[in-house]
């Protein structure tokens, strides 16, 4: 499991920068929204896990407040991604954390 935490994010570089640190990405990641969906839809650089891979975003609320177009953008890359793995043997669930962990309300799956 990765974790992507949107703490602090203000800007698309500084979101680039925190995806490069928490999600490990490869140093082929050309830190724009075309490279992030290409590393999100060719995974060889993060080994499939048992059960498969699950990317957890958190701290994301400020992040989608302050800026609305970049969030939406995030949103449906990575739903993109879950569609392109879906049904495969190393499917990629992406949950997008609402509340506290152990609440009812922790999480939400981003699939249409």
């Amino acid at each position: 499991m990765l974790v992507l935490d949107l703490a602090g994010v203000d800007g698309r570089q500084a979101f680039m920068d925190r995806c490069v640190v928490d999600l490990r990405l490869p140093d082929w990641f050309s830190r724009n929204w075309d490279g992030l969906a290409d590393c999100l839809t060719d995974l060889s650089w993060w080994p499939p896990e048992p059960g498969g891979r699950q990317l957890r975003l958190r701290n994301w609320q400020g992040f989608a407040a302050e800026m609305p177009r970049e969030w939406r953008i995030l949103k449906d890359i990575l739903r993109d991604a879950e569609i392109f793995w879906r049904h495969t043997d190393t499917e990629l669930l992406v949950v997008v954390e609402e509340g506290y962990p152990g609440t009812e309300q922790e999480a939400r799956n981003v699939r249409p």
